[in-house]
Parts: C-alpha cells; sequence; structure tokens
C-alpha cells in the first residue's frame, strides 16, 4: 500500500525483494494507466510465473521473451504452485493432462506482453523485443462492429503467442433462478443488490461503490445538474474506502426499470428504521452487523446471494457475475445490439460482449418453431 492509500500487488523474489522490472510495470498499470488493484493482482500472479520459468531455465527475463513457446509448454504442465518441487521438468511425451487451461495461459501472456512493450518504452529491454510477441496484422480478421466505417485497410498489432479458446455457452442465471434468489433474499437491501446485478447489469463492486448522488429516479434530473431523462444512475470510477471498483475508466449512465426503482424505494424505507445507518454517502451499507452504516465491501455480495440461492433450494451456486450475464443475455433475447450490450456493461471493447450474440441451443430452438411453413393455399407442384 502506497502512502497515499492506493494499492497495488507487486512480484517479489525468492529473497523477498521486490524484483524493480516488474514494480514498475505494475505501479505504471496502478497509478499511470488507471488500473484496478485487480489487475494489478492478475498481471502480478502472471508475471510471477514467467520469472520463476526463466530463472528455473537460466534466462534472464529479457532473452526468455524470444522462447515464449517453451514457456506456453510450461505452463501448461508445471504445476509451478507453492508447493511445487523445485526440480521439477516438463518431458517429452503424452504425459499427464493439462494443469493450466487456454484462458489462464493467454491472461498470463497478456501480463508478460505489457511487461515487455513497458521494458522497452522505458529502456530496460531491447527494441527488437516488441517484434518477437506482436506482428503487423489487417482488420479483415475482426467482427464487423468492430472494423471501420470506410473499407481500407487498418493495421494493428496482433499477439504472436495465444491459444484458441473454446467456445463456451454464458454461464447466465436463469430467470427461474433469478426470481428463486430474491425469495430467497431477507432484506430489502438485499433484493436491490440482486436486482442491481440482475436487471441493470452492474458489476458486484459497482454495486458497492455507489453513492447516493451517483442515483437519480425523477423523471426529470437537471435540478440535479443531470440532463439523462427518467430512471438512471451513473457509473463512476473511484477509490473506495471499502475496496469497491468500477472496472471501465469511463463513466456510464445506465437506464433503471421500475422494478428497479421500487426496490430503491423499499431499500430507502429499511435504511432509515436502522439507527446509525441512514447517514453517509454510500448506497450499500452494513445495516444488521457492525459497523452499522458502514460502506459493504464487494464480497459481501457472492456471500448474500449464494445464501438466498441456498435458501431458495436451488441446485446450484449462484454468483454475482451470472445475474450479470443474465441481463446481457435478456437485452440481446430482446432485440438489443451489440453496441448496446457494451454500452450498458460497460465494456471497453465491443468484443467482450460477443459471447452474448452466440445463441443457446434453447434460442435455437424458438427461432425454428417460429418459422411458419407453406401456407395451404400455395401449391406445390413436381
Amino acid at each position: 500500500m502506497l502512502p497515499s492509500g492506493v494499492r497495488y500487488w507487486t512480484v517479489l523474489d525468492d529473497e523477498l525483494g521486490v524484483v524493480g522490472p516488474a514494480d514498475a510495470f505494475l505501479r505504471h498499470t496502478r497509478l499511470g494507466r488507471d488500473g484496478s488493484e485487480l489487475t494489478t493482482r492478475s498481471y502480478a500472479g502472471g508475471l510471477a510465473l514467467y520469472l520463476r520459468w526463466c530463472r528455473r531455465t537460466g534466462r534472464s527475463w529479457q532473452v526468455g521473451v524470444e522462447q515464449l513457446g517453451l514457456f506456453i509448454t510450461w505452463l501448461r504442465h508445471s504445476p509451478a504452485g507453492p508447493d511445487e518441487d523445485a526440480t521439477a521438468v516438463v518431458l517429452v511425451g503424452p504425459g499427464g493432462p493439462a494443469v493450466r487451461g487456454e484462458r489462464r495461459i493467454n491472461a498470463v501472456l497478456t501480463a508478460v506482453r505489457g511487461f515487455i512493450v513497458h521494458a522497452v518504452t522505458s529502456g530496460s529491454a531491447p527494441d527488437r523485443s516488441l517484434p518477437l510477441i506482436y506482428e503487423l496484422a489487417d482488420d479483415r480478421d475482426l467482427p464487423a462492429e468492430a472494423r471501420g466505417e470506410d473499407a481500407r485497410l487498418v493495421w494493428r498489432m496482433r499477439a504472436r503467442h495465444r491459444l484458441h479458446e473454446p467456445e463456451t455457452t454464458v454461464d447466465r442465471a436463469s430467470d427461474e433462478e433469478i426470481v428463486a434468489v430474491l425469495t430467497g433474499c431477507r432484506s430489502a437491501r438485499d433484493r436491490l443488490i440482486v436486482l442491481l446485478m440482475a436487471r441493470a447489469g452492474l458489476r458486484r463492486g459497482e454495486v458497492c461503490g455507489l453513492r447516493r448522488a451517483d442515483v437519480h429516479l425523477l423523471l426529470d434530473s437537471q435540478r440535479l445538474g443531470c440532463d439523462v431523462p427518467r430512471a438512471h444512475l451513473h457509473v463512476v470510477r473511484r477509490d473506495n474506502p471499502n475496496g469497491a471498483w468500477a472496472k471501465s475508466r469511463r463513466q456510464r449512465v445506465v437506464p433503471l426499470d421500475f422494478l428497479v426503482v421500487q426496490a430503491f424505494d423499499d431499500y430507502e424505507f429499511e435504511r432509515g428504521g436502522v439507527p446509525g445507518a441512514g447517514a453517509g454517502d454510500f448506497v450499500m451499507v452494513n445495516l444488521f452487523r457492525e459497523p452499522i452504516g458502514a460502506p459493504m465491501p464487494p464480497d459481501a455480495v457472492g456471500v448474500l446471494v449464494a445464501a438466498a440461492a441456498r435458501r431458495a433450494g436451488l441446485d446450484r451456486r449462484i454468483s454475482p457475475h451470472q445475474l450479470r450475464h443474465a441481463f446481457a443475455s435478456n437485452v440481446v433475447d430482446s432485440g438489443g445490439t451489440l453496441d448496446e450490450v457494451a454500452e450498458l456493461l460497460g465494456h471497453a471493447s465491443m468484443g467482450s460482449s460477443q459471447i452474448y450474440l452466440h445463441p443457446d441451443p434453447a434460442r435455437l430452438r424458438d427461432a425454428v418453431d417460429r418459422v411458419t411453413g407453406p401456407r395451404a393455399s400455395a401449391g406445390v407442384t413436381r
């Protein structure tokens, strides 16, 4: 933690000393690029694996970038956990199952690429490192929505090392499961939290980071200095004392429907009846445990959703992100476009929203059933 209170993650060596180049990159990510603490945690974990592989194989981290294919093989098969055997090696042959999947390996490679780029720009790695991790590519492999409006080719940098991730259906909570979770909630506050994720698409950190000034429930909010009509809320990125974090740097507006507005009213009435909970700027605060009135931490959201699902008798655990997935899937099912989903969810890239455009088997069956057969009056001849 820095003296300002801002927190970030870093990498230590075997002597518990800070690894300077990695720390410089992670500080730049957190402070220079306004990245989240969770981003630095993910990057630090990936860099620790890369630096460990370089050390075990007798390479400097500057030279290791020349052999990222071998690093990928090591990631697939080497446990590299806290209790690993220091003499463990990867042998040629069928071996055992992979210990890391494609998604995890790609996340590690993303951290390594960012680290190398920062090292090149800061002068601690040679310029020749960049062509080893990136190649020039045009935009023809991008989805149509992500291309430019004109027909000319646009060149961009494409990562050389990236594994194909198998497509999977979105693990969303069904409408029936959402209703069940709502019935399992024990307070108006908890019901509001569930609805903000399931009907407004907020992340748990965004829910816990809401301030009262962010919520506009009037038909006309101009007196509040806001020109956005009807009920809505603003998702604003801040460093909050409860660790809540809005992932997107750009502020976004999220419209609210009547169910969420009513839930806000019920919650305000409930909160007003708890001594010590009415004051304070945060929307979501502790009502039933000390310290009363303190902003809720994001981890508490997952706990209360899981508890509500358990009380409702659901067969599986429901997570906050499954509620957010349900919102995005429902927007698409109702005819929403890719740019609308990206804006509502706060995605920096429309590519992150594309997973919701892949229909599940039930939707495919419904599409076929909606197709009408030949009209009886139309003659069929051979």
